[in-house]
């Protein structure tokens, strides 16, 4: 009887967490890259300068990179430009960047 009570609070949990996990928004995505993003990487995302290109990365790959800039990690020549501009973003931020980037610029 206990594991099946387990079993169901086990089930109850996951469900209501992803329940409440939505599905990044890539017009939210496209908004934030355009107000932040677009100056250094460029309006298509093929970078500028020293600015790298982002065509060609995957979402993880982009969430990733933007995660460890929000928490100050270096992660090289321009982190000093990118941990101020990740500083600010939140986790659907991040996910809602990740989503628009890796899909609109292959």
């Amino acid at each position: 009887m206990m594991k099946i009570a387990l079993l169901i609070a086990a089930t109850a949990a996951l469900t209501i967490g992803t329940a409440s996990a939505g599905e990044p928004d890539e017009s939210v995505g496209e908004s934030l890259y355009a107000s932040s993003c677009a100056q250094c990487h460029g309006p298509g995302g093929k970078g500028m300068a020293s600015f790298p290109s982002l065509s060609g990365r995957d979402s993880d790959y982009i969430a990733s990179r933007l995660m460890q800039y929000r928490d100050g990690e270096r992660v090289g020549a321009n982190s000093g430009l990118m941990i101020p501009n990740a500083a600010g973003l939140s986790d659907d931020d991040i996910a809602n960047l990740a989503a628009y980037i890796s899909s609109e610029f292959q």
